[in-house]
């Protein structure tokens, strides 16, 4: 990523990496809940929070490879304070059972990183439904992360009373949050395998980040609740959330080096939010190369976002 070198106002670039946004920064005391964090950006992300001294909750899918991160990032860190616990945010059931697990375990919670996601999903896009009977991107990148948030912030807003510390929500989106269907949000076609479009459905989830995370954001400054939410989006990058297109994956995988960013500095947007002073009080923000960004009209539509939180409200009181 040589080429996008230019630092914004933060005094960070494109080629910023996740350990250098947060030089200096001191983590200890406080608590991080890092979804999809055993692959991608999502390892670095848990890895430079733990280095900063965050004590951080690796919530994974595959409890198996979350503990592999662990321990490497144990053996590089041997002060790390890490856990692994089991959450598939494609299955309601999954997040209800991590959330009351956490939130009677006693840990304070500061942080929450929701950064899992899928990618058009196997067999090159196919239509699938989550365990659910929800499309399976809206029901794993937002609607999961959606429930998951809604059960711990209690639990939040608890640490926020008892610390004085800021808490911060982290959504991570993407610039694909531009091409989602026409509509924005298929309310009324969430499940409509005729009109399915892999891309645009992957677009209309990102765009839930956003429209989540201004809608939360607006909530709790009206309840004068000291929580912040923002958005952003982590760069282009080489990840396995292209594993389904393995063409494009192996071209990206070719190029990437020149125009892609590295794992490094895609995760520095998230640490940086997460954990830098600049971002303090900040909140309903979408950030880009650990700068502020302007998303899509659609993603500042504050009527789209409410009507997207009921919808959501509905979808999950349901199951």
């Amino acid at each position: 990523m040589w080429i996008f070198g230019r630092k914004g106002p933060s005094g960070f670039s494109a080629c910023s990496t996740a350990e250098e946004v947060t030089q200096g920064i001191d983590g200890t005391g406080l608590t991080a809940i890092v979804t999809g964090s055993s692959s991608g950006i999502g390892v670095e992300t848990a890895r430079v929070l733990a280095l900063r001294g965050v004590h951080v909750v690796m919530a994974v899918r595959n409890m198996d490879a979350g503990k592999n991160v662990k321990e490497s990032i144990i053996k590089e860190i041997p002060t790390a304070k890490i856990e692994v616990m089991e959450l598939d945010l494609s299955s309601m059931a999954s997040v209800r059972k991590f959330a009351k697990e956490y939130n009677s375990s006693g840990l304070p919670l500061n942080l929450l990183v929701n950064n899992a996601g899928v990618m058009a999903t196997p067999f090159l896009g196919k239509f699938m439904l989550s365990q659910d009977n929800i499309e399976l991107q809206f029901a794993t990148n937002h609607l999961g992360h959606f429930l998951l948030t809604n059960l711990l912030l209690e639990t939040m807003k608890n640490t926020v009373c008892e610390s004085k510390i800021e808490g911060r929500i982290v959504n991570l989106s993407s610039e694909g949050h531009r091409f989602a269907y026409r509509e924005g949000i298929r309310f009324d076609k969430i499940n409509d395998e005729s009109g399915y479009k892999s891309i645009f459905a992957y677009g209309q989830s990102k765009l839930s980040n956003i429209l989540h995370a201004n809608e939360l954001a607006r909530s709790l400054k009206e309840g004068g609740v000291n929580i912040t939410a923002n958005s952003l989006h982590p760069g282009a990058i080489v990840t396995n959330l292209l594993c389904h297109h393995s063409f494009i994956n192996g071209i990206a995988n070719m190029l990437g080096k020149f125009f892609l960013k590295n794992v490094q500095q895609g995760a520095a947007t998230t640490c940086y939010v997460a954990l830098h002073p600049q971002v303090k009080g900040v909140s309903g923000g979408y950030f880009m190369d650990s700068n502020k960004a302007q998303p899509s009209d659609q993603a500042k539509d504050a009527g789209l976002a409410k009507k997207l939180w009921d919808f959501s409200m509905s979808l999950t009181s349901s199951n």
